[in-house]
Formats: structure tokens, C-alpha cells, sequence
């Protein structure tokens, strides 16, 4: 392959990455979180918020008493078949069903007493996985609407993204299968670190494909399906209710089906569906329909695990199997894969955690990409002969670099910990908001002001601390059980705070490494934080091989 050729691919991988490599860490570390979002969610809800749960056959009762006393809850309410430590009651409705995706819930639970009557009230759901969620899409980039302005601008950095994985590929062509695995540890570290960019870049790349083209469609599908009801459905609406037959019974709760009814129809077309929730739309409408979710670990879901079957719940007709596992049309199938390859609703714990590591990956190979800018400078301007005086622009992209990617990291640990102490009194979704924030703006701002060397040291290490905080946290509410904070032991939010230890410690580790580097490497380096050379104690500029 020609030179130029190689340059030029070279040169748009370089600034390519670039544009897109802070943002995407972000969403990387954040979207390796969310794998477990639901644990996350029971991790982070306090104990004995939980309302009284109720039989199976109690369940129809429990839906018509709520019915005539909140008509609100008519629009719709989902009857949880199962407890879990995050659900409220066995019946849930949200009081502002038009809110934002986005904005917070206003739940309202409901359960019988042991006298079978209704027990009604509002309840607060922990907003932090949400938060988290947020990050993975946005970025952290603010904004309001059905979509948030940070979700177009991922999808604008999807497109970056994408050109920077292929212009990657390219310039490694030529020494694919000499370098390909190699990891080449010696004095020359950049060798190595270009090495682990190329070697993860490289093993992981189908996966970023996928990953590039589905946030695109996720962020600019609006668009796709306003472009799809002009040009071809026309007058045919792109996504269509159900159409129900005459069911022969009036549409009020007094004539609707026992949910045991229901299942007992799915089980029947689906026997290795595991039916988790029920979810009622408009239940006493012309339009009555139940989505009965739940999950096969044998197919693909669109998401969260969670597939679903329409179902009349005046008739008990099976009216909508297009996302019920293993009964897919072929249109609807190739959707499904594409939300389940982006999310990993696919193979249960096992697939969740190998998405949490190409996550974590793929963090690695933003930051390391940075980085390798950053000291390529360095070495442009000793083959030029001019004395090596790192350029302002330089150690501001070195700083932006180290400051918003371990900002990020502190700052949802930060919250984390905050949302445990602070939520009594406090609107929870504010304060997740305003601790992380608060902890990112500030090590972004602490970047500038120490520089990239110091900083890189004081950032990686209060990434650690603050991770430490988790699991403190849970050990604290342990032993003092009177205190604010609270822990779960159940196995899920336990791992949580496990997972939480372990971060914390590899982080403080590499937070030393760092340091023997920024105050015992090359004088001549961005990095460095040492004595100016010719002073006592510093180590004189070692020059590495071109």
C-alpha cells in the first residue's frame, strides 16, 4: 500500500478519534454499567420501601378496587408478578405518563391489606441507574426533548466514530499479521501502549462496528421513520395498534379477565416463556391491550431481557406476537437483533458480563488513543531537531483527556455514594444530577490548573478513593444500622458493592504506576511532573529510539 495512502488514513484516524474519544469513554464506561441496570436499580433502592405483596388470586381484585379509586390509573399501570427489592407495590401507575423519557417517575403503588383493602401511595424509586443510563447516551451532554440534545450529538460522534474505526484498520493493513497479538514490553512504553490500542482495537473490532452503526439508527430514527411514512407508508401508519375483534363484553375493570387467565393462554403458545410483569394499556378503553413480559434466554429480546406478547384482556386472545422470544416475524427478528446485539439482552449473566468488559475496553482504547496523540507530538518534534518543548495545545488536550475521562469515573462513584447518605429529604434525581456534575466539572477544572502529570496522579487516585467509598458505605450501614445509609444483601446489590471494592483498589494501583512515571519518566514528556533537569534529584532526558 502506498505511503500517502497509509498518511492520509492515518491522519483521519488520528483527529477522528480525537473528536469522538472523550465522549465515546463515557458512554463506554457508563454502558458497561448498565448491563446490570436493574441490579444497579435494587442496589440503590433503601430497604422496607416496599409495599405488603399480594396472591395470585388477589391480583384481579387488587386491579378493579384501584381502578374506581385513581381513574388517573386507567391510562395505564403495570401488575408485577414477582417482588424484587427495587418494586414499590405489586401494582404501579406513573402520575405524569407525558413526562420526557428522561425526567423522573411520579409512581404511585398499590396493594391489599390482610383485610383486602386497597392500600394506596405514592412512592420513590432511585433515579441513579437512570442517571447512569443517561450518561451512556448523552455523554453527559445536557439537554431536554423526547430526545436529548446529547443523543443527536452521539449519533453526529457515531458517524466519527465509525470513520475512525476503518481508517484504523486501514493503516494497520500493511503490518496486520506481523503485529497482530503483539505486545512488545520494553524501555520505548509507547511501543507498548500502541501495542494494547492495536491488539484491543483490533480483536474488538466487529463489535465497534455494531456498536457505531446501531447508535446512529438509535439517535437519527425519528428521522428514518418520518423519511419511511412519506416514502413508503404513506397513508398506512408506520406503527399500528393491534386490531381487536368484538370482544361481546363492555370495556370496565368488572369484566376483565383474572390475570391467571392470561398466563395460562401464554403458557399454553409459549411454555418456556417466564412471564415478570404485566402491563396494562388504557384497560378500560376500545383499545385495551396487556403486554405480558418476560424472558427466554434461548432468544434474542429487544431489551433488558424482556420480550412481550399482546394480549386482549377482555377475551384473552393472544393479539401480538412480533416480540414474544422464538415467535418473531422475520422484519420484526432483524429489529430485535439489532437492540439485542447493542445491548446484550441475549445469553443472560454471562453475555452481560462480557459486554461489561468490551465496555471497559473500549473505554481503555479511547483514553489510550488520547494519550498516544499526545506523546506522537513529542516525537515529531525530536526527528524535526528542534528542542522538545511540549506545545500549549498539547498539554491542553493531555489535560481535557485526563480530566473529563477520570472526572466521569469519580463522579458516578461520587453519586453513588451521595444517594445513599443525602436521599432523605433531597429530590433524588437533583442529587445524583448535582453530585456528579459537581465531581466532574471540578476534575476537569483541576486538569487545567495542576497540568496533565500532576493531574493524572491526584485524579486516577480520588477515582479510586471515591470508589472505595461504595463499598465503606455498605460496611458502615452494616455495623451501624441507625445510620442514614442502608445495604443490601441480597446477592445482586452485594456484587455491586464487591465490584465497587475491586475497582477502587485496581484504580489506586494504577494511580502509583502513574505517579513512578510522571515523576521518574522522560523530563521531556508531557507527563512529566518532576525536578527540572540539572536540578538535584531529577532524572536527567533519556532519549528513546525513533
Amino acid at each position: 500500500m502506498r505511503a500517502d495512502i497509509i498518511k492520509t488514513y492515518k491522519t483521519l484516524h488520528t483527529w477522528t478519534g480525537l473528536i469522538a474519544g472523550m465522549a465515546l469513554f463515557i458512554c463506554f464506561f457508563a454502558g458497561a454499567m448498565t448491563m446490570f441496570k436493574g441490579t444497579l436499580d435494587r442496589w440503590a433502592t433503601p430497604p422496607g420501601a416496599q409495599a405488603q405483596w399480594v396472591a395470585g388470586d388477589q391480583w384481579l381484585l387488587l386491579m378493579q378496587k384501584t381502578l374506581a379509586a385513581h381513574p388517573e390509573a386507567a391510562k395505564g399501570f403495570t401488575l408485577h408478578l414477582q417482588p424484587s427489592e427495587n418494586i414499590g407495590a405489586p401494582l404501579v401507575w406513573d402520575a405524569n405518563p407525558e413526562r420526557s423519557r428522561f425526567d423522573p417517575q411520579e409512581p404511585w403503588g398499590a396493594t391489599l391489606d390482610e383485610q383486602g383493602e386497597l392500600v394506596t401511595a405514592p412512592f420513590s424509586t432511585s433515579p441513579m441507574a437512570n442517571l447512569v443510563d443517561m450518561l451512556h447516551q448523552t455523554a453527559g451532554i445536557p439537554g431536554d426533548g423526547h430526545h436529548l440534545f446529547g443523543v443527536y450529538v452521539m449519533g453526529a460522534i457515531g458517524v466519527v466514530y465509525a470513520l475512525a474505526l476503518v481508517s484504523g484498520l486501514v493503516v494497520l493493513l500493511p503490518t496486520l499479521v506481523k503485529d497482530f497479538l503483539a505486545l512488545r514490553r520494553g524501555k520505548n512504553l509507547k511501543r507498548f501502549w500502541l501495542d494494547a490500542h492495536n491488539v484491543i482495537g483490533l480483536t474488538s473490532l466487529p463489535f465497534h462496528l455494531m456498536i457505531a452503526l446501531t447508535v446512529i439508527v438509535f439517535a437519527f430514527h425519528d428521522f428514518l421513520y418520518d423519511a419511511l411514512s412519506l416514502t413508503t407508508y404513506k397513508e398506512r401508519p408506520l406503527f399500528e395498534m393491534h386490531e381487536h375483534h368484538d370482544r361481546g363484553v363492555e370495556t370496565v375493570a368488572g369484566n376483565l379477565l383474572p390475570p391467571q387467565t392470561l398466563l395460562a393462554n401464554l403458557q399454553q403458545a409459549a411454555p418456556d416463556f417466564i412471564p415478570r410483569e404485566m402491563q396494562y394499556l388504557g384497560p378500560v378503553s376500545e383499545h385495551a391491550e396487556v403486554r405480558i413480559g418476560g424472558e427466554n434466554l434461548d432468544h434474542m429480546v429487544r431489551g433488558a431481557d424482556r420480550g412481550f406478547a399482546a394480549m386482549d384482556p377482555y377475551t384473552g386472545e393472544l393479539e401480538g406476537t412480533e416480540y414474544l422470544p422464538g415467535h418473531e416475524n422475520a422484519w420484526t427478528d432483524i429489529v430485535i437483533s439489532i437492540f439485542a446485539l447493542h445491548f446484550g439482552s441475549y445469553g443472560g449473566a454471562f453475555m452481560r458480563w462480557v459486554y461489561v468488559f468490551m465496555g471497559l475496553a473500549g473505554a481503555f482504547l479511547f483514553y489510550t488513543g488520547n494519550l498516544l496523540w499526545v506523546e506522537t507530538r513529542r516525537r515529531k518534534q525530536r526527528r524535526n531537531g528542534g528542542q522538545v518543548e511540549q506545545k500549549r495545545s498539547t498539554r491542553l488536550m493531555a489535560s481535557a483527556t485526563v480530566g473529563v475521562c477520570w472526572g466521569s469515573v469519580a463522579g458516578i462513584a461520587i453519586a453513588m455514594t451521595a444517594g445513599k447518605w443525602l436521599y432523605r429529604g433531597v429530590d433524588p434525581a437533583s442529587l445524583y444530577l448535582w453530585a456528579y456534575y459537581f465531581v466532574f466539572l471540578a476534575a476537569v477544572g483541576w486538569a487545567f490548573v495542576r497540568g496533565p502529570g500532576r493531574s493524572a496522579v491526584e485524579l486516577i487516585a480520588f477515582a479510586g478513593v471515591a470508589w472505595l467509598t461504595v463499598p465503606a458505605t455498605a460496611l458502615l450501614a452494616y455495623l451501624f444500622p441507625a445510620m442514614p445509609a442502608w445495604i443490601q444483601t441480597a446477592p445482586g446489590p452485594l456484587a455491586v458493592d464487591g465490584t465497587a471494592l475491586v475497582a477502587g483498589v485496581l484504580l489506586l494501583e494504577m494511580a502509583r504506576r502513574t505517579a513512578k512515571r510522571v515523576f521518574h519518566g522522560n523530563t521531556d514528556s508531557v507527563w512529566y511532573a518532576g525536578k527540572p533537569a540539572g536540578e538535584p534529584g531529577s532524572v536527567a532526558a533519556r532519549v528513546e529510539h525513533a
